[in-house]
């Protein structure tokens, strides 16, 4: 069994050697980083779901390609970053088109992942799909002429619209069937997801009775600085002044979901504009946050974005929280 404290470079090695317990440590460990990535290109929604499933699945396919081991953090977040970078270009979703896909003289899909080693478990996954989820995903990413959504819906005798929504569900099916086999190795990432929901609850509560100060003083870094991308806007002042103006005009969090890692941790947050200014805010806002010894040291919080348009940060304290 994959022990959980193997560094990611060991963890790499064994997964290119066919282990798919290694693999699906990978990625739970770099699940928030890799989310990140895509929440910060295009905002909450499906699309973003989609990508982090389809960087799932290309590094089922791309393992192999990883040179250096210990790096694999970056080159998952890549892939994320290339998919959702295609989404953003496309006009339309028959138009996408994967970045990462192998050029016509290396190898297929199917021949890399006999490399890999890992095909047994791709193929005793893709039969546990029911036949309406099975047949688009094997068109898709294992034939060769027959790719586009158009082919695969006259071969299937469906509108594209639900060749799309069958693929998108096959792909979270085998993504979710892949980072599940870490399950067998160790629930570090589970307790890690709990405990963290509940600081998120309690620092909204916090909030709520004007105790926002003094629980970051407590919790978080000193040092707390607040990003915008990569540039610093401000620090502990500024994230209390936000969160005070904005609960005084009657804007409210509720927690949606969160994902954990040892170093990064996201939550995903609804917001509430009061009756008397419904645009008073966005909809919704994640708080992506940095650990350095267990506490937050830089936060970024990323709103969804209008349409049409990529999400951005948050710059000002009026729209901190």
């Amino acid at each position: 069994m994959t022990s959980t404290w193997l560094a990611d470079a060991e963890l790499t090695r064994a997964a290119q050697s066919g282990d798919v317990v290694a693999l699906g440590l990978l990625l739970e460990r770099h699940q928030a980083g890799m989310r990140a990535v895509a929440l910060s290109l295009l905002g909450h929604g499906p699309d973003t779901d989609d990508a982090v499933q389809d960087a799932a699945l290309t590094a089922l396919r791309r393992i192999g390609d990883v040179r250096d081991p210990a790096a694999v953090g970056p080159w998952l977040r890549m892939i994320v970053r290339n998919a959702c970078l295609t989404r953003l270009r496309s006009t339309r979703y028959t138009e996408r088109v994967e970045d990462l896909e192998l050029p016509s003289a290396a190898p297929t899909p199917e021949q890399a992942l006999d490399r890999h080693a890992l095909q047994d478990w791709v193929w005793r996954a893709i039969e546990d799909l029911s036949p309406t989820l099975r047949m688009p995903l094997i068109l898709r990413h294992f034939s060769t002429d027959i790719t586009s959504y158009e082919r695969i819906a006259a071969v299937c005798g469906l509108p594209v619209g639900t060749v799309r929504s069958r693929l998108s569900q096959a792909r979270a099916k085998l993504a979710e069937a892949l980072t599940a086999t870490a399950a067998s190795a160790h629930s570090d990432t589970a307790r890690l997801a709990a405990a963290s929901r509940r600081e998120a609850r309690e620092t909204l509560a916090a909030a709520e009775r004007g105790a926002f100060a003094e629980l970051l003083a407590e919790r978080w870094a000193p040092d707390i600085t607040l990003l915008s991308g990569n540039e610093p806007v401000g620090g502990g002042e500024l994230l209390v002044k936000g969160m005070e103006g904005d609960l005084a005009a009657g804007v409210r969090q509720r927690l949606v979901d969160v994902v954990a890692s040892r170093s990064l941790v996201l939550w995903e947050m609804d917001m509430t504009s009061p009756a008397q200014d419904p645009e008073h805010c966005p909809p919704a806002v994640t708080w992506v946050m940095s650990l350095e010894a267990g506490r937050v040291r830089r936060l970024r919080l990323f709103h969804p974005r209008p349409a049409g348009q990529p999400a951005h940060g948050v710059t000002t304290a009026a729209r901190a929280m």
